[in-house]
């Protein structure tokens, strides 16, 4: 039932999106996005609404915000000007693509790994974020990384996820316990069912965020470079991407967002995600 309703609401996505190309009587390859934010002042970006720290709706004002949100803010002000418009669009991963494929979003700045296959079918940035996968343990844990887990240590998992595999390459004695979710994996961490719990970067920042008893243990073992997608064709929206996003590296401004949504975090270093 779940696999329909998501059908049935892609299918609604998809119509849409066809729709709006149509009336605009004009091709989504055929646009030249700078040329269009220049003449409208307008730009939409596609982002995370349900990942706190990088891109989630806000109780307090019902506004997104995150990492990935302000880079996208800055990205649109270094290149377009400070009076330029800046529309986000929420994504999920199943969605984020067609949306941008079919022109209801200009660029993508939503967590997205850049893989061989998905640049097939659209241009990357520069990578702007490294994610990989890692350990986190309590704070006074004598766990410093992930060699440290030997025969009988337990680590948590989430359960269909690359994880859990990962983890078994490079820890191949401990034991994994597998559970649904973040909530509940964390929930196990915290009464004491294992010693360490493995998931993505991004995702244990969030965890820790509010939670200080605990810490990153190590460098990531995996890595996943995560870039700004934009549609095939559009080589000079993303040559500009590409140079604000050094300029930003290079007068220290994407420290600074770096710093402003993840430093509070444990065991979290600047380099590690560049």
């Amino acid at each position: 039932m779940k696999k329909k309703h998501f059908f049935i609401a892609l299918m609604g996505i998809l119509a849409l999106a066809f729709l709006t190309t149509a009336c605009s009587g004009q091709s989504v390859a055929s646009r030249n996005i700078v040329q269009q934010v220049k003449k409208t002042k307008k730009i939409t970006w596609g982002v995370k609404s349900d990942l706190r720290l990088v891109g989630i709706l806000s109780i307090k004002d019902n506004q997104l915000e995150g990492f990935e949100v302000d880079l996208a803010k800055k990205l649109s002000t270094e290149i377009f000007g400070k009076d330029v418009q800046v529309n986000f669009v929420p994504v999920t991963s199943n969605t984020r693509m067609a949306l941008l494929k079919n022109g209801n979003i200009d660029a993508l700045v939503a967590t997205m790994t850049i893989t061989p296959d998905r640049q097939k079918v659209v241009d990357f940035s520069q990578p702007y974020f490294k994610a990989g996968q890692t350990i986190m343990v309590k704070r006074d844990s004598k766990i410093k990384s992930v060699t440290d887990l030997k025969q009988g240590t337990k680590v948590i998992g989430l359960q269909g996820s690359n994880s859990v595999q990962n983890i078994k390459k490079v820890a191949p004695f401990t034991k994994i316990l597998q559970l649904p979710d973040a909530a509940q994996a964390f929930s196990a961490l915290q009464s004491g069912q294992a010693d360490a719990m493995t998931s993505d970067n991004v995702m244990l920042y969030g965890l820790l965020s509010d939670n200080q008893n605990y810490r990153l243990a190590g460098k990531n073992f995996t890595v996943e470079d995560y870039g700004i997608a934009v549609n095939k064709g559009q080589r000079p929206l993303l040559k500009k991407i590409n140079r604000a996003l050094a300029e930003m590296k290079a007068d220290g401004t994407y420290n600074q967002l770096l710093l402003k949504w993840f430093g509070q975090i444990p065991g979290f270093k600047v380099g590690d995600v560049q």
